[in-house]
């Protein structure tokens, strides 16, 4: 009889100004552990880079006595900068992963940035993965889910009990992710979030977003059955050709992420600045894409 994988403890730390969620996530009898999509601070209007989410990730690490075997990311991010880099710096032994069509990202981004010399090979991180791999923490038995639509890249990450979906899925009041990025796709967002839901009802699903107004606390997890339940845009009952057609309309109306076009010249580098002239230097490509009227 196979062993069940024990469910692991997690944590969230929350970023209010992009409304991104992070997850320091343990086996419970090892304290091996895992870092999910860290924030790298930046403010867009002095351009200046700080560290005070991730070294919040790395104080509580240190408290809790973690060892970090990985620092993740689920796609390269639009809305914030991945301190994965950072935290490796910190961490001994921790190896950076995500998810194997990186390289696709990398490839249409290049071309958005003018970017050929980027190297579009996924080697700046230690690891890409594919679908169905599986990798261990501490006593954790991790699988991954390519989980495409939001964006080429993006994938799931399963363990146990809980499963790490980020921008697929938002807390059900919310319904879903956007899928109008380069490489995103309504139809792919759909059967991304089948495969998820499909996952056995009581499996806690971690998002990446929330958005509270008034002070309140984030929301980051609802079941399996919940958001089946109660998604607005994906509860059962509604059909693909429901969930494209309310996708591609919503998605008309929505701006561009604040940071996306500094954050993802920085992203599809593994969460490095670019440089010119040995500088730290950020692109904005021109007339590339059009604001929401």
């Amino acid at each position: 009889m196979t062993t069940p994988t024990p469910a692991p403890v997690v944590r969230a730390f929350f970023d209010r100004p992009t409304g991104s969620l992070q997850y320091v996530i343990h086996d419970p009898a090892t304290l091996r552990a895992a870092i999910i999509d860290p924030v790298w601070n930046f403010d867009r209007a002095s351009g200046e880079v700080w560290t005070a989410s991730a070294d919040e990730i790395l104080a509580y690490v240190s408290e809790a006595g973690l060892v970090v075997d990985w620092v993740l990311d689920t796609h390269p991010h639009a809305d914030h900068f991945s301190a994965a880099p950072y935290l490796a710096s910190k961490l001994p032994g921790a190896k950076r992963g995500i998810g194997a069509r990186v390289t696709g990202v990398q490839k249409i981004w290049a071309g958005l940035y003018s970017d050929p010399d980027l190297p579009q090979d996924g080697s700046q991180w230690d690891h890409l993965f594919q679908e169905g791999e599986t990798f261990a923490i501490g006593d954790l038995q991790v699988r991954v889910m390519l989980s495409p639509g939001h964006t080429l890249a993006s994938v799931t990450y399963v363990m146990g009990d809980a499963a790490f979906v980020h921008d697929t899925l938002m807390m059900p009041p919310a319904g879903t992710s956007r899928a109008d990025f380069p490489g995103g796709s309504a139809e792919e967002l759909w059967n991304s979030i089948r495969a998820i839901l499909d996952l056995p009802p009581q499996t806690r699903l971690f998002v990446g977003h929330d958005y509270p107004e008034g002070g309140r606390q984030p929301n980051y997890m609802a079941t399996v059955a919940e958001q089946r339940l109660t998604n607005i845009h994906v509860k059962d009952g509604i059909t693909r050709e429901e969930f494209v057609t309310r996708r591609r309309a919503r998605d008309r109306t929505l701006p561009l992420p604040d940071q996306m076009l500094y954050a993802l010249q920085v992203n599809i580098r593994g969460g490095r600045l670019p440089e010119r002239n040995g500088q730290p230097c950020l692109t904005i490509p021109v007339g590339r894409f059009t604001r929401t009227k």
